[in-house]
C-alpha cells in the first residue's frame, strides 16, 4: 500500500474488528477472568489510547489484538483477516506484514547499530539486505534520525532510541502499530517529541496507532479515549 497516495474515505475502512473477546485463565480448579466481551474497532488513520489502572488487562488486550495471545472466545480481525484462524507461522508473518509493535523497553538489539536494528524486519520478511537498508535509511530519516545511522543503543538518548524503536516498527508499511507505554521512561519533554511523531506519522500517512499509556494528556491529545476497567471497556469522559 502506498501511504503517500492514501486517501482517507468518508467512512473508513477497519483495521482492527475486535468482537466479544474474552481472555481468561486457569489457576488450579480457578477460572480468572481478565476481561469479558470487549469489542473494539479502529478505523484507518486513527489513534486510540487504550488508559485503565495496573492489571486491568491493558497489555493483555495488545497481545491479543497483536496475534501474540489468543481469546478465549471471540473474534479479531486485522485488515479483514482473523488472525487467530492462521497458523503459528502464519501469524508472524501477518505481524510483519500488517502490524508494528513499540514497547516501553524498545527492545533493541545492543549489538547492532540503529540502521541494522530496524532492518531486522525486512529481512525477517525475506526482503533484500540492499533494498532494506534502503528502506531502513528512508524511515530514520523520517524519525528524525538520519545523522545516527551507525550508532549503537548505548551510544544514544532515551528519545532517540524510542525513535528507532519506532522506526522499526514502521519499516514494513504496517496498517497499524501497537504500542505498549511508549513514553512510559521518558521525561515529558522527550515524551511530548514522541507524541509529536506519533501525530505527524498518523496524519502523513494514515498509520492507525494503538497504545496503551499512562499518559492521559498524550491520550486526549492524539484522539479517542478508552479505559479498560473490571474487565469492560468504556469510552472515557
Amino acid at each position: 500500500m502506498n501511504k503517500d497516495n492514501l486517501v482517507m474515505q468518508e467512512q473508513p475502512a477497519l483495521v482492527i474488528d475486535c468482537r466479544q473477546v474474552t481472555r481468561t485463565y486457569s489457576e488450579g480448579p480457578e477460572k480468572l477472568t481478565i476481561f469479558s466481551d470487549i469489542s473494539l474497532q479502529v478505523a484507518t488513520g486513527e489513534t486510540v489510547a487504550i488508559v485503565g489502572s495496573s492489571g486491568a488487562g491493558k497489555t493483555t488486550l495488545l497481545n491479543l489484538l497483536g496475534g501474540l495471545d489468543k481469546p478465549s472466545s471471540g473474534h479479531i480481525s486485522i485488515c479483514g483477516q482473523d488472525i487467530h484462524r492462521l497458523s503459528e507461522a502464519g501469524r508472524a508473518r501477518f505481524r510483519n506484514r500488517h502490524l508494528g509493535f513499540v514497547y516501553q523497553f524498545h527492545h533493541l538489539l545492543p549489538e547492532f547499530p540503529a540502521l541494522e536494528n530496524v532492518m531486522m524486519p525486512c529481512v525477517l520478511g525475506g526482503i533484500a539486505v540492499r533494498d532494506a537498508k534502503e528502506k531502513a535509511e528512508h524511515v530514520l530519516d523520517r524519525v528524525g534520525l538520519a545523522g545516527r545511522l551507525a550508532h549503537k543503543p548505548g551510544e544514544l538518548s532515551g528519545g532517540e532510541r524510542q525513535r528507532v524503536a519506532i522506526a522499526r516498527a514502521l519499516v514494513n508499511e504496517p496498517e497499524c502499530v501497537l504500542m505498549d507505554e511508549p513514553t512510559g521512561n521518558l521525561d515529558e519533554h522527550t515524551g511530548e517529541g514522541v507524541r509529536a511523531l506519533i501525530e505527524s506519522l498518523r496524519d502523513q500517512f494514515g498509520i492507525s496507532f494503538v497504545m496503551v499509556t499512562h499518559d492521559m494528556k498524550m491520550a486526549r491529545s492524539l484522539g479517542r479515549v478508552l479505559r479498560l476497567e473490571q474487565g469492560r471497556l468504556v469510552q472515557e469522559a
